[in-house]
């Protein structure tokens, strides 16, 4: 079983966004008994939060329910359970390789759009500031199949 964890500034927007278009993936697949899926925020400021209305909406106009989620900050438990761990900006990058326990744990973390050869280094903004939901939606939807293929040729 590989644990991907999907993290970013306060897991009201794109990290629980990330977690549920992944989940659907690995269920559209039949792949859920080989990963196990979460998502976190850097920050404790959300904690406890249902996700972003936008980001709600936007998984609801695509099919996908996120209304269960509350925000959470990362721990050091996370970093344990986690064999991946992708972020959406290099903000989050600095951060969570800052909080890593160990330098294996940092190791962990990739930028979401690196998977994307003509993405790479390149942030998916955080759709709180930007408004740009949908926007956000479509970078998951093109770049999380690609970690799905990439992670599923890795042994668990």
């Amino acid at each position: 079983m590989q644990h991907i964890l999907f993290v970013c500034l306060g897991n009201i927007c794109r990290s629980p966004m990330a977690e549920a278009i992944f989940q659907q993936l690995v269920a559209d697949r039949q792949l859920t008994d080989q990963f196990a899926v979460a998502s976190v925020a850097t920050s404790p400021e959300e904690e406890g939060n249902h996700p972003h209305p936008g980001a709600l909406e936007t998984l609801r106009a695509h099919g996908l329910d996120a209304s269960a989620h509350r925000s959470r900050p990362i721990t050091a438990a996370d970093f344990a359970w986690a064999d991946t761990i992708i972020t959406m900006d290099h903000s989050n990058v600095a951060n969570l390789k800052r909080l890593a326990p160990t330098p294996a744990d940092a190791a962990k973390v990739h930028l979401c759009l690196d998977i994307l050869p003509d993405h790479q280094h390149e942030a998916i903004d955080d759709p709180w500031y930007t408004h740009k939901f949908e926007l956000t939606y479509q970078e998951l939807a093109k770049s999380l199949p690609a970690w799905l293929d990439k992670l599923s040729q890795t042994p668990a």
